[in-house]
């Protein structure tokens, strides 16, 4: 069976990847999965043959053992992607918690926060950009570290 990947698709993604100085970027359609991902030698690209048949997402396994040490990451049983609580990514980035490694964390857990105070930043492009607290409230959660990349929509701080 050969497989349908147009390498044009592989190239434009490719500088996109360059032009934006992303460092990581998905394509899927009904036919592929391309994920590229730029490391310190260049930019790699991987790329999977989905028969249309197939289904478009697979399950993924997670590790058997996982760090104890890793970022703070919502459990199974905490899903707070929906939850009206969370405040979430608005764009595809880097979060950090505070101005700079030296300055403390915008909010920690236990904080009360209003409406409109900034609780993290995300870089992009090289701006950074503040996100505030949709609500007021008692910080809860904080899903994620400084340094971690964020997706549009991902769930970073939890207030009730």
């Amino acid at each position: 069976m050969s497989n349908p990947l147009d390498t044009k698709i592989i190239s434009r993604l490719a500088e996109i990847l360059d032009k934006t100085n992303l460092t990581e970027l998905e394509y899927e359609d009904e036919s592929c999965r391309i994920s590229l991902v730029r490391n310190p030698a260049g930019v790699a690209a991987t790329a999977a043959y989905v028969p249309a048949a197939a289904p478009v997402a697979a399950p993924v396994t997670a590790p058997a053992a996982a760090p104890a040490a890793t970022a703070p990451q919502a459990t199974a049983d905490e899903d707070y992607t929906c939850s009206p609580n969370a405040v979430k990514s608005p764009m595809v980035g880097v979060v950090y918690l505070s101005a700079d490694p030296k300055t403390p964390n915008y909010v920690k857990v236990g904080d009360t926060v209003a409406e409109g105070d900034t609780v993290c930043l995300v870089e992009a492009m090289k701006t950074f950009n503040p996100v505030k607290a949709h609500k007021g409230g008692k910080v809860v959660k904080i899903l994620v570290e400084s340094g971690d990349p964020v997706e549009y929509g991902e769930p970073l701080v939890v207030i009730e």
